[in-house]
């Protein structure tokens, strides 16, 4: 029987694992969060989960901010001055998805890389890199993202990622990783969060990705690194009150959220076999390391955008990221039922929109 003929009220949303609610658990522990000032520096939650950031990544300081995009563009705005030039993958979030703010707040350009998956190599950062003469941009950061958003949620082998920063330190650059969902990593690694971090200057992670918390990022670093962060954390005008609100759901998540995500990586795998036994979809499950599933639409199905809203009005949530690519994400308030749901769903409008 057709899932279509038969709605439900509340739609699966797999639009992103920014979507989720904070846990009744999560709320709690915001409530009773004790509260003070940061501006001030004298909010004992934030200041106990920036602790416990700085050891997590096996670095001496971190800074918490509002969101991913702060915390990356903060990052930049410490390492670099204007007329610098950033190293990255052109599909990595700060240069599809931040506005333009490096060129807006640091006045950086980018010098872009490619690779499959949003991968890069150390090569490709020597013949990117900007030899001293006063013709050129000053090359001065390398960035790299993991888990890799448009690779498909992938993870940068470490070997690699070793590589890459090995190479970057003895050009005499900076290295940052975008580490909104370097949770994900973790957890589908096995390699924890000081591994993947010491290769790297700074680092930044978003407890709102996966995680299921409302708001809210880090910057860890060094403490002179660090430092500048604050301050343009400021300039940018993102110091927060009483934001130890914010923090106790960071807290809890990393206390609570963080090996559930093994869930989410399964429903995932799960999503993408389904996905690929319906006729004119191509997913490749072999490709979905974590919580991020993209698939390939035939031109029958329409486009991407046309099939999302076709998606939606029969109660499934997604977003198309190119014309003939959407991506399905999993997440802590997304079911078993739901995810076996969605298939069904999707199955339903892919055959009615061909018949």
């Amino acid at each position: 029987m057709s899932t279509i003929e038969h709605m439900v009220d509340k739609p699966i949303d797999l639009r992103s694992d920014t979507v989720t609610q904070p846990t009744d658990a999560m709320r709690c522990a915001m409530m009773e969060a004790p509260l003070g000032d940061d501006v001030w520096g004298d909010d004992p939650t934030v200041n106990k989960l920036q602790e416990k950031c700085a050891a997590l990544f096996g670095k001496e300081d971190a800074c918490f901010v509002p969101s991913g995009t702060m915390a990356n563009q903060t990052a930049i705005r410490a390492h670099t001055q204007p007329g610098d030039e950033i190293i990255l993958h052109g599909e990595s979030h700060i240069v599809r998805y931040e506005a333009g703010g490096a060129a807006a707040l640091s006045g950086c350009s980018f010098a872009i890389a490619k690779g499959a998956r949003g991968f890069f190599t150390a090569e490709d950062v020597q013949k990117l890199y900007r030899p001293t003469d006063f013709h050129f941009g000053r090359s001065r950061l390398v960035s790299l993202e993991n888990t890799h958003n448009r690779g498909g949620g992938s993870i940068w082998p470490l070997k690699q990622v070793t590589s890459v920063c090995k190479t970057a330190h003895k050009l005499g650059l900076k290295t940052h990783l975008d580490g909104a969902r370097i949770w994900h990593a973790i957890v589908a690694s096995g390699i924890d969060a000081a591994t993947w971090a010491t290769p790297f200057d700074t680092i930044s992670a978003c407890f709102s990705k996966g995680l299921g918390c409302p708001a809210g990022s880090v910057v860890v670093g060094d403490t002179e690194t660090i430092h500048e962060v604050r301050r343009f954390r400021k300039m940018f005008g993102g110091t927060m009150r009483q934001s130890g609100i914010l923090a106790g759901a960071a807290i809890y998540a990393i206390d609570n959220h963080l090996e559930r995500l093994q869930i989410d990586h399964t429903h995932a795998k799960q999503l993408a076999e389904g996905l690929n036994s319906i006729d004119g979809v191509v997913c490749d499950a072999n490709m979905t390391d974590t919580n991020l599933v993209f698939f390939d639409i035939d031109k029958r199905l329409g486009d991407g955008s046309s099939l999302c809203r076709k998606l939606g009005d029969n109660g499934v949530l997604a977003e198309a990221l190119d014309m003939q690519r959407i991506r399905f994400v999993t997440h802590l308030n997304v079911s078993q039922e739901e995810i076996d749901r969605a298939i069904q769903i999707t199955t339903d409008t892919c055959n009615h929109a061909t018949s």
